[in-house]
This record gives C-alpha cells, structure tokens and sequence, in this order.
C-alpha cells in the first residue's frame, strides 16, 4: 500500500515537472521577436498579440505548408489554451488575480503560435531559396 501511494506521489511530481518544464519552454519560445509578416498575415491590427488573436494565428499555422522537419502539432497547445479560457471564465470578475493569469497565459500561447508560424515561414522561404538555386 505505501509503495503504490509512493508511485501515485512520484508520478505527481514528474507530471508536474514536466508541465512547468513545457511552460518554460513555451514561455521561451514566445519571448523571440515576431517579424512583421505574421501580423499582416494573420489579419493583426494591433503591433502586440494578445489572448484574443490564438485563434487567427493558429488558422493562420494551419494554413501554412510544412516543409523540412517541422512536425507542426500544437494539439497540447491548444488544449491548454482551452483549458485556460475557461477557467479565465469561471473566475470571471470574483477571482481578478486568477483572470489576470488566465490572461497573460493565453496570451503567452498566442505569441508562440505566432512564433511557430514566423519561424515556419522562414524555413518555407530558406527551402525555397534553396530550391531555386539547385
């Protein structure tokens, strides 16, 4: 009994090792600058991404064509993002400090979608480029 309660508590934590090892990574990631192209890509008014552009940068990542080593899948991305969302509803106007984290989250998942999509693009560009000179 104790040993399965000490392999229930140790999963625990690489699970939770894990999930702050993907944030950071994700965090990192949406930290880089994003070229001007993404944003009139995606349709993007304003010079700063926020919460509310995940969904027209992620159309704008399914759009756009994997060539070279890119496996493209975001389904862990978007369902945190989802999962985000809604707990950023539930906490409404009672719990402002959780809104604010539900908030600068989706957002962070925004701009590393919109990261992905540039960093995309350039590699599409670089195989083209590289194409042509062949």
């Amino acid at each position: 009994m104790i040993a399965a309660i000490l392999f229930v508590i140790s999963l625990a934590a690489l699970g939770q090792f894990g999930l702050y090892y993907w944030r950071a990574i994700v965090a990192g990631v949406a930290t880089q600058p994003l070229s001007e192209r993404v944003r009139t890509a995606a349709g993007l008014a304003s010079a700063s991404l926020g919460a509310a552009d995940f969904h027209a940068v992620m159309s704008l990542h399914d759009l756009a064509p994997r060539l070279k080593d890119d496996n493209g899948s975001l389904w862990f991305l978007r369902a945190y993002y989802g999962g985000v969302a809604i707990l950023g509803r539930l906490a409404g106007h009672s719990l402002p400090r959780l809104a604010a984290w539900t908030q600068r989250e989706m957002t962070t998942c925004s701009r590393y979608v919109a990261v992905r999509v540039d960093q995309r693009l350039e590699h599409n560009m670089a195989c083209a480029a590289e194409a042509r000179s062949s």
